[in-house]
Order: C-alpha cells, then sequence, then structure tokens
C-alpha cells in the first residue's frame, strides 16, 4: 500500500456570492503553499460562512481523497482540483469516506486528528458544482468525505505523511453511516461513545433518532 499522505493544504481564496440564507459562501478553497497553523477550528486564515452548518471544533477540516477526486472528474468530465469540493486536505492514500468514526491520524509532525462524519451535500455545493440534481447524485455515489475534528495542533502542508494512529473496534466506516446505517450501526456507535472509546458529536444523538423512527423502532 503506498504511504498515505497530504497532496494539498486549501483555505478559503475567496468569498462568493450565494443565493443561499448568509448571501456568500466560503466554499471556494484552494491549496496554499508552505505550512500552515493548525487551530481547533480548522486552518490559520481558513473561515466557514455559514457556522451553523459548517466548522466548529467537530467539522473543523475536511479532507477528501483524491481517488474519489478522480471518480468525479471521469464522471464529470472536467479537472476536480483540490479545494474544488470545499475540502480542506486532499489526501492520497487513504481513504477518507472509508476512515471508521472515531479513528485518529497523525498528520506531518506534530497535529493529530479525529474522524467526525461524513460530509451533507448540500444546496451550496450544488450551486458550486453547477450539475443538475448534484446533492442527490453526490450522495447516491457515497464518496463524501470526512469531517474531522483537531486533537493537536501544529502545522501542517502538502507532502506531510499520514499515518491511522487508531482505529476503533466498532468499525462503522464515515460511508456505511451515511449511505447505509442500521440499528447496528447506531447502536454500536453507542456503546463505543458510552465507553470512551470515540466521542460523538451531538448531532449523531438526533440522527439515531430518526433512523430509530424510520426503522420503527
Amino acid at each position: 500500500m503506498d504511504t498515505a499522505s497530504v497532496l494539498a493544504v486549501c483555505r478559503v481564496h475567496q468569498l462568493l456570492s450565494d443565493a443561499g440564507s448568509v448571501g456568500v459562501t466560503a466554499i471556494d478553497k484552494r491549496p496554499v503553499d508552505g505550512p500552515v497553523k493548525v487551530h481547533r477550528l480548522g486552518l490559520h486564515g481558513d473561515i466557514q460562512a455559514s457556522r451553523i452548518h459548517h466548522g466548529g471544533e467537530d467539522q473543523a477540516l475536511y479532507a477528501y481523497s483524491q481517488d474519489d477526486a478522480d471518480y468525479w472528474a471521469g464522471e464529470l468530465g472536467r479537472d476536480i482540483p483540490p479545494g474544488y469540493f470545499g475540502e480542506n486536505l486532499r489526501v492520497a492514500g487513504i481513504d477518507a469516506t472509508d476512515a471508521v468514526i472515531g479513528e485518529r491520524w497523525k498528520v506531518g509532525l506534530d497535529v493529530e486528528v479525529e474522524v467526525t462524519s461524513p460530509r451533507m451535500p448540500c444546496a451550496t455545493f450544488q450551486r458550486r458544482v453547477q450539475v443538475p440534481n448534484w446533492v442527490a447524485r453526490f450522495g447516491e455515489a457515497g464518496r463524501v468525505g470526512s469531517y474531522l475534528r483537531v486533537v493537536r495542533t501544529g502545522t501542517i502542508q502538502a507532502g506531510d505523511h499520514i499515518h491511522r494512529i487508531f482505529v476503533p473496534a466498532h468499525g462503522v466506516t464515515v460511508g456505511k453511516w451515511f449511505s447505509d446505517p442500521t440499528l447496528e450501526d447506531m447502536e454500536a456507535l453507542r456503546d463505543a461513545d458510552a465507553d470512551g472509546e470515540i466521542r460523538l458529536q451531538p448531532e449523531y444523538h438526533e440522527a439515531f433518532e430518526k433512523l430509530r423512527r424510520r426503522l420503527g423502532q
């Protein structure tokens, strides 16, 4: 297996006008040269225009895999350069969607991050890509990438190696939870959270209730 690495570190290039409620979007992320400081709330110099739906400690960074970007490049017939999907980290050699919820990566010399949740496609994302029914299409493909919580701050840059340093035993991946969540998955996550193996963000508990209602439990 190839060594996992950061291909690009991306932060907001410019705010774009957007038809959503905020009026602007910070989805236009582009690669930056050299080391970038990583704080608890993400990259130094990066912002989120809609703080209600994005950002915070549980969604400090968004990672997307080059293999998935290559898939979409083939599907859409266009390049998908780093940052185009709003990701902060374009990664290779590691599958951000197939990451187990709660697993931890060491990035570079000192940064440590924890996989928290899948990216939920939204109307702003669809306007960015300008593909009809993009929200549904992106969701159906299931190549959603992972949000990350910053466990240990430091600096990162393109070329840094990524080492998977902890993988929870529950085994529920970001992609599985996004595409095909089951009551068994829910119980596994709840038990891991209760045992202190992982720390679920509050939104999971609302999702658990919705899943129970949907499956008639």
